[in-house]
């Protein structure tokens, strides 16, 4: 079977930096940042095909855009911007957004771009004694002549861009290289993460990743409504037929839909073309279920984390599980009244316990008592006034299906929210959020959400249920009792939303990179960092774990 073909520009790619080319073209996972939107203004007026491109013994080439050629002898297919003639001598012309070097020369990525080119036009029949590269930025052409040393060279790269792809993990990132301040990938690459836990660089990581995604969850939970697409917006329509709210589609990551809403067939299109996932949840939050477009191309994370699951991930569990008990002693700590010493010193001795635990049903009964510990002790961190609201908690402790107290009520909801924002960063991520590590898989269950949940449910839920009660922002009528059971209202689902949404936006230190960074990213970089151990970039989970 022959090899598909590599792309010119993923030869560039290569050049500029190994791990982005494998990135790209063996896992096929790409972004947009600003550089790439520019690049592709700049390119908006050769992207089109215009012009008669006849071959040489066909008649004269004057001027055509837009043209395609491979060559099945060095396994390299371009496409040309821009491809001139005269005299029966043709150049190729390859637009960039950006200036060449400062002496003039143009970037090696760029040359060898340029140089393929060209070779595929002389296979074609076609002479072409140089190549020029158009710099947008400074309006200006770079000429490059090609050379016998130059065509060697270019043949050479291709065969080691080859040789990188057959590689079962991709290259290793640049250390502190400036090339990755505005790469697109940065965010997928997490180079200078990566580089600190394998001890490859001395400084801290730079905050090379976006302090905030800029696209944000929609929230839809007014029952009855209907989700549409109108002028590459979401518009929330009542079953009044009034417009609640509208959003500009460039501006969401995930549509969470509750209850009895109805979402447009062009809008599901609309965001699976767009990589937005669907996530549909009952009136009271419980996960039913999502959707995606088409699965990410990162098959061989997938492959390998079907492996980790079959084999299970003790020592990735063991993290995870320590990471939340301390969390959870590290909320005691700060909130408390009256400073639980026996539970705190308990839960320390717990943590350490986890991280040694062989089995795991050790480990579920190491996290049991630390759980019981622990809620034990958090009527402790209430106000007066919110202790008043949760006094059957403090008689019953925790209990879910269903909630019988306000304050259950509250934990099963953020702990639903907060699953569902991971099942969305695994998918972005390329991960099955049903394979985990901890959790076993049972039927629509997201155990791999479920299992970077355990280290953020004291950093992100508990901590919104704490500020809702003692804040006052949640009170008895916030709530609906029925049958023996606490459920929220609409306003109150509102409330806790917002409260939620504020949480994750708020900025941290990071424990281990020392950078700020805000809790929605960190679950983003959380995942990634998983998904590097699955396909063994690196040798060992690290949770995320406050100070």
């Amino acid at each position: 079977m022959t090899e598909a073909p590599i792309p010119a520009r993923m030869v560039n790619a290569f050049v500029y930096c190994p791990r982005l080319f494998y990135l790209e073209w063996v896992d096929g996972r790409f972004a947009v940042n600003d550089h790439v939107r520019i690049g592709r203004r700049v390119h908006a007026r050769v992207d089109k095909e215009a012009g008669a491109a006849p071959l040489p013994d066909e008649g004269e080439l004057k001027e055509a855009r837009s043209i395609t050629l491979s060559s099945d002898e060095i396994g390299v297919i371009a496409r040309l911007d821009l491809l001139e003639g005269e005299d029966g001598v043709v150049v190729p012309v390859d637009f960039k957004k950006g200036r060449p070097q400062q002496d003039g020369t143009p970037w090696p990525s760029d040359e060898v771009q340029v140089c393929l080119q060209a070779i595929l036009l002389r296979e074609q029949g076609y002479s072409c004694r140089y190549a020029e590269l158009w710099y947008d930025a400074t309006r200006q052409r770079v000429r490059v002549e090609i050379t016998d040393e130059r065509v060697s060279w270019a043949r050479s790269l291709v065969s080691e861009a080859r040789q990188t792809a057959d590689l079962t993990q991709p290259p290793l990132p640049l250390v502190d290289s400036p090339k990755c301040n505005g790469c697109s990938l940065v965010g997928l690459c997490l180079p200078d993460e990566t580089n600190a836990l394998l001890s490859r660089r001395e400084h801290p990581p730079r905050k090379l990743v976006p302090r905030d995604p800029d696209q944000l969850p929609v929230y839809v939970t007014e029952p009855g409504s209907y989700v549409r697409i109108k002028s590459k917006r979401i518009e929330i329509i009542s079953r009044d037929k009034e417009k609640l709210a509208e959003f500009r589609l460039i501006d969401v990551s995930h549509v969470a839909v509750f209850g009895k809403v109805q979402i447009s067939t062009q809008a599901l299109h609309e965001f699976f073309a767009r990589d937005i996932p669907v996530l549909w949840l009952s009136a009271g939050g419980w996960l039913k279920g999502f959707a995606i477009g088409q699965p990410s191309n990162y098959v061989e994370l997938r492959r390998r984390q079907v492996a980790v699951h079959a084999q299970g991930g003790i020592g990735v569990a063991q993290k995870m599980i320590a990471g939340k008990i301390l969390n959870s002693r590290t909320l005691l700590r700060r909130n408390t009244r009256d400073r639980p010493t026996r539970t705190i010193d308990a839960m320390k001795r717990l943590a350490e316990q986890a991280l040694n635990a062989e089995t795991f049903a050790t480990l579920l009964g190491i996290e049991g008592a630390a759980a019981r510990l622990y809620f034990a002790a958090f009527p402790t961190m209430l106000s007066p006034e919110a202790a008043e609201l949760c006094t059957d908690f403090s008689e019953s402790g925790r209990q879910r299906r269903p909630p019988p107290d306000p304050l259950n009520a509250l934990l099963s909801f953020c702990y639903s929210m907060l699953t569902k924002d991971l099942v969305a960063t695994t998918l972005a991520v390329g991960l099955d959020p049903l394979l985990g590590v901890y959790h076993r898989a049972r039927h629509a269950r997201p155990a791999l959400a479920l299992d970077l949940a355990e280290e953020f449910r004291p950093l992100v839920a508990d901590s919104v249920v704490l500020a809702l009660l003692n804040n006052g922002e949640i009170t008895s009528s916030s709530f609906i009792r029925r049958a023996g059971a606490a459920t929220l209202t609409q306003d109150g689902r509102r409330t806790v939303l917002r409260s939620y949404e504020r949480r994750l936006k708020t900025q941290i230190r990071h424990p281990i990179f020392d950078y700020r960074i805000s809790y929605r990213r960190v679950l983003d970089v959380q995942a990634r960092l998983l998904a590097a151990v699955i396909v063994g970039e690196i040798p060992d989970y690290t949770a995320m774990v406050t100070r």
